[in-house]
């Protein structure tokens, strides 16, 4: 645990101390330009080495750009061009290998499959081609010695070596041994047949997505339809994850963003993005659509509000040992910084790592040993 507590300076039990201490506080609030609500302009506690062990962390206030952003919901995509597609080699009978299932990682080569055409209704067409291939082999070798003997013409040749070149082209190795493999590296996206159906050459059977580039798709109602042109890039936080995360830090850029609604009451907007190896396709998420950027801004993290009955609040931190709390007001939010109307200003030390740390210490009632009120 560590060692935290309300300095209550003023209380009861501090005969002759309470005036001076009333007026100590007042030039402290003044000194900082703050107007701390009743009964929060104490300080709290905390020393340096549990801040540190807590994971406390401070940053300058200072004035910036912050985007105006609009939030809206989206959702994760495979890239079309970061897709595969596994076809059946021929017709037959399609049997999975065991356990493999959308989300089962395969690399190029691998078997998933396999696909036998005995007994099925027509016979194996690839066996017909493989007899093609034999036939159109062996008429070759009859005539290729007679005609350097000058036995066969060169148009019997040629039609000899032409039939078995059509012949050869109609005939797959791969469908004859009825494997079914992955062309390329990725992760089973889809699954188009299941194991004991009857396929046909060509019939889709998998889709793999390679997952290194991803479309992040966000449907933007049709009411702000006037926000689209001002849209440059989008902050994002996929249901599974904590943090929004900005396109641009993913090597993203925006794709398109059609004026036609595709759904009814939304117009699809497209970024593409490369995975970082955190996202997962078909993750819904949010997304904060950034448009034009304002200047003279002061902005937080998300990370270091804290909320209580509906009002916020933030801790900065005053001494080595010592922090305050203020109300803020805040503004618009990007999904990662949040705008503040008031309650702070430039050059306050804003505890934007383990606030709630700093709000626990608020709370706790044990003076640490050896704290002093003298800063």
């Amino acid at each position: 645990m560590f060692s935290a507590a309300l300095l209550s300076c003023g209380k009861g039990g501090h005969e002759g101390h309470a005036h001076g201490a009333d007026e100590e506080q007042e030039a402290h609030a003044e000194a900082h330009g703050h107007q701390h609500e009743a009964g929060h302009g104490d300080e709290i506690a905390l020393s340096p080495e549990s801040a540190k062990r807590f994971g406390v962390t401070v940053e300058k206030v200072s004035r910036g750009e912050f985007a105006e952003a609009l939030k809206v919901s989206g959702q994760i995509e495979p890239a079309p061009m970061d897709q595969s597609v596994i076809s059946a080699p021929t017709s037959g009978i399609l049997r999975l290998t065991k356990g493999l299932s959308i989300g089962s990682r395969v690399s190029a080569g691998t078997r998933v499959g396999s696909i036998d055409s005995r007994g099925v209704a027509g016979g194996d067409p690839n066996a017909g081609a493989r007899v093609a291939v034999e036939s159109a082999r062996r008429e070759l070798d009859r005539i290729t010695p007679l005609y350097k003997e000058g036995l066969a013409s060169a148009k019997e040749y040629n039609d000899a070596r032409a039939a078995y070149e059509t012949a050869l082209a109609g005939y797959s190795p791969r469908a004859a041994s009825g494997a079914v493999t992955a062309a390329s590296s990725g992760v089973i996206t889809g699954l188009q047949a299941r194991s004991g159906q009857y396929v046909s050459v060509g019939e889709p059977i998998a889709v793999v997505s390679g997952n290194s580039a991803l479309t992040l798709r966000a449907d933007l109602p049709v009411r702000h339809a006037a926000f689209l042109p001002m849209v440059r890039s989008a902050n994002f936080r996929p249901e599974h994850i904590a943090e929004a995360v900005n396109t641009g830090d993913l090597g993203g850029h925006l794709l398109s963003g059609s004026t036609s609604p595709a759904a009814a009451g939304y117009i699809p907007v497209f970024f593409s993005f490369n995975n970082n190896g955190s996202m997962v396709p078909g993750s819904y998420a949010e997304v904060w659509l950034l448009g034009p950027v304002r200047s003279d801004v002061i902005s937080v993290p998300v990370e270091a509000l804290t909320e209580q009955q509906g009002a916020f609040y933030v801790y900065t931190r005053v001494h080595d040992d010592a922090y305050l709390k203020h109300r803020v007001q805040t503004g618009g939010s990007d999904g990662r910084r949040v705008e503040i109307l008031s309650g702070l200003k430039e050059g306050d030390m804003l505890v934007t790592g383990g606030a709630p740390v700093v709000k626990m210490a608020e709370s706790s009632g044990n003076i640490p040993e050896g704290h002093s009120h003298n800063h």
